[in-house]
């Protein structure tokens, strides 16, 4: 929300003017200048709104404001959330915990007066409600799903193989839908290829692909311009470039195909989406979230895998082939290595080949795990 008064608060512009619904006006008060001061830290409006819904949440399932909170409230906010049909994950709680932190930060911050007016209109104050005996902590570096993980190389054939015979299907039996079918393969070839997130993905213009005149082989796809890339603490997106890999090279002649063959039939124009629909707009990270999910379902593999597997998949890949941690952290826009790190499972294949040369360094002979 924009003051028409910048940096003069709701409360002061009307002086002792009694609203209708008094308490819901001092609410509404606190989460725009909450608001105001996150926008002067250069927070996104997202993240700003996002903040303020679960603020909102909270303060109706408690059905009390926040100068009425008290620790117990979120205690019963956090059994509520984790005793639903669908619990919340400990990292969505822990989020819940940080945000409502915050708020709670900012109203007892007396620079801003709260107390003060609340006192006075009310007769009791906002008080700090989270603290480290009733709020979740950051034990793990990784507190998803432990079904949630990276492909195989068989699961990674079988996947590209699937979406592949999707296309020679539907065009064999005369029906619509094969060049979308070739977009989405190629779709989900690229993610992988790159290790992009689902949005990264459907951002992409023509113009993001791009010649690298250190790998002058892979032509004009030689890196990708990801304008999208996650932020991080409100901030907005953060753009890195991707590089093409030898072992990935497959991907430019796929990438050929489509731009130069099968996406002049969705749009005539040479730039804008790489990945346009049958009405020219861009498609969707839900859609995505879809056709994968048909892929995986027609495969019968477990429920819990996402899209994201293929992301996970290249990094679990790139660390198998050799690449250094750093080049993989670039690569797919990890602001730490230890978010990297989380996505490290290497497979079998890996583990063995790095047991065989161990027994011949150590025994001498050949590189064989069956000796």
């Amino acid at each position: 929300m924009v003051h028409e008064h910048p940096g003069v608060s709701p409360l002061r512009r009307l002086g002792n003017v009694r609203a209708l619904d008094e308490k819901q006006f001092v609410f509404d008060a606190m989460l725009s200048g909450w608001s105001d001061q996150q926008a002067s830290r250069a927070l996104s409006w997202q993240t700003i709104a996002s903040r303020a819904q679960v603020v909102r949440r909270f303060g109706e399932f408690t059905g009390r404001y926040p100068w009425e909170w008290s620790p117990g409230d979120l205690e019963d906010f956090t059994t509520q959330a984790k005793s639903r049909p669908h619990p919340a994950a400990r990292s969505t709680i822990r989020g819940y915990h940080t945000i409502i932190r915050l708020f709670c930060d900012y109203l007892t911050d007396a620079r801003y007066e709260w107390a003060t007016e609340c006192e006075e209109r009310f007769g009791s104050t906002p008080q700090q409600i989270c603290h480290e005996w009733n709020t979740a902590t950051h034990l793990l570096d990784y507190e998803g799903r432990v079904e949630r993980r990276a492909l195989t190389y068989d699961e990674l054939e079988q996947f590209f193989t699937a979406v592949d015979e999707r296309v020679e299907t539907i065009v064999h039996r005369g029906r619509k839908g094969a060049l979308s079918a070739l977009r989405d393969a190629q779709i989900f070839k690229t993610i992988y290829a790159y290790g992009l997130r689902r949005a990264e993905a459907t951002g992409l213009d023509v113009a993001d692909l791009r010649p690298n005149g250190a790998a002058s082989r892979f032509g004009r796809f030689g890196a990708v311009d990801v304008r999208w890339g996650k932020g991080s603490h409100g901030s907005g997106p953060r753009r890195r470039s991707v590089l093409t890999l030898p072992e990935l090279g497959w991907i430019t002649d796929g990438l050929a195909q489509w731009i130069d063959q099968a996406r002049p039939r969705f749009t005539d124009s040479a730039s804008g989406p790489l990945w346009p629909t049958e009405r020219g707009s861009r498609v969707s990270p839900r859609y995505i979230d879809l056709r994968f999910a048909a892929i995986r379902d027609q495969l019968e593999w477990p429920a819990e895998l996402s899209v994201h597997a293929l992301r996970h998949t290249y990094v679990t890949n790139l660390i198998e082939w050799g690449y250094a941690e750093k080049f993989v952290q670039d690569q797919v826009g990890h602001a730490y290595a230890s978010t990297t790190a989380i996505y490290t499972s290497v497979g079998d294949d890996y583990k063995n080949r790095m047991i065989a040369k161990a027994l011949s360094r150590v025994y001498g002979g050949p590189d064989d795990t069956t000796q």
